[in-house]
């Protein structure tokens, strides 16, 4: 008897059928997003080209931006909102003189107005303000629902209603450039942050219109765009059939925690959502730790209390 190893199979007639590719344990790819593809269009084109189904993004990027996207493959899923509220660096160029609807270049010219009288300075004194714990409201032109409607999808319908404003943490922001019109900044931040907005809003401070030119995010987490591959780049390693070289494991989104290893019999009640006791040298109370079995594998992300020396999960992953 042979077995098949192509792209179809024998069905005991004459048509043959598409198999399936086996769906891998998991792990992350840290993928360039190209301009002009949403984050689902990057999303679409990697299921295709590997065959796994369980895929997702650690956080949008808009069509227009470029740069770091991460990629979740299967049980890798479970720890995708670690990229998507983690921190995030992007490089920005905005211009002065004219706002849109979109925030952004995209979108239609909203207001005009001289930015000849803008300096260096003004722009370095209305920068603080936009760091720290701050309040975002976020551009019509976005993703966010709001009475169960995407703002997007209201906006394109020529309507604008009141948004609320969100707490956003900014960690920094640096001046790269300032070529009147156009400025280029450095942007640390957390999660949920519109650079869109932050333009905008210079703008407003500065008593002048301003838009977003092009972003691109550099780094999201431990992904930074040097080691980003393109989608190129991840199709000739399909064809090649080495695209799962370029996986990170799944403990990639979990580094910046301590890691505990755990005997057979703490993993198979850990594997059925049980807490376990442990002796460790984690010391602060509630702190999130890896746990791994003695093969080295990760299977939960733990909440440690030291005063009870107790480990609870918090995202156990399956058995295979």
């Amino acid at each position: 008897m042979t077995s098949s190893t192509g792209d179809e199979a024998p069905t005991g007639g004459n048509t043959p059928r598409k198999v399936r590719p086996p769906q891998i344990n998991g792990g992350f790819l840290n993928v360039d997003k190209p301009a002009g593809m949403t984050s689902m269009d990057v999303i679409r084109i990697i299921r295709r080209l590997t065959g796994q189904k369980r895929v997702g993004h650690g956080g949008t990027l808009d069509p227009d931006a470029t740069g770091v996207l991460p990629i979740c493959i299967g049980r890798a899923s479970r720890f995708i909102e670690r990229f998507v509220q983690g921190r995030k660096v992007y490089e920005a160029t905005a211009t002065f003189g004219s706002s849109t609807d979109t925030y952004d270049a995209s979108g239609r010219v909203t207001a005009e107005s001289d930015a000849s009288g803008i300096t260096l300075e003004a722009i370095e004194t209305a920068l603080p303000q936009f760091i720290g714990e701050i309040q975002q409201v976020p551009p019509m032109y976005s993703a966010i629902k709001v009475n169960g409607e995407r703002l997007y999808k209201l906006a394109r319908e020529g309507k604008e209603i009141e948004r609320e404003a969100r707490d956003v943490v900014v960690h920094g922001i640096k001046l790269i450039s300032w070529n009147s019109p156009t400025l280029k900044l450095r942007i640390e931040c957390g999660g949920g942050f519109y650079v869109r907005s932050l333009i905008h809003d210079m703008g407003l401070t500065l008593d002048n219109a301003a838009h977003m030119v092009s972003l691109v995010r550099s780094q999201v987490g431990r992904f930074t765009l040097d080691s980003a591959v393109t989608l190129e780049q991840l199709e000739e390693a399909t064809e090649a059939g080495g695209w799962e070289q370029l996986l990170y494991p799944i403990d990639t989104a979990l580094m910046d925690v301590p890691a505990v290893v755990v005997d057979p019999a703490q993993e198979e009640a850990i594997g059925y959502g049980k807490p376990v006791q442990i002796n460790t040298d984690v010391e602060n109370v509630h702190q999130e730790v890896r746990a791994y079995n003695r093969e080295g594998e990760l299977i939960a992300l733990m909440s440690f209390d030291p005063v009870l020396s107790r480990l609870t999960p918090i995202r156990v992953l399956a058995a295979r």
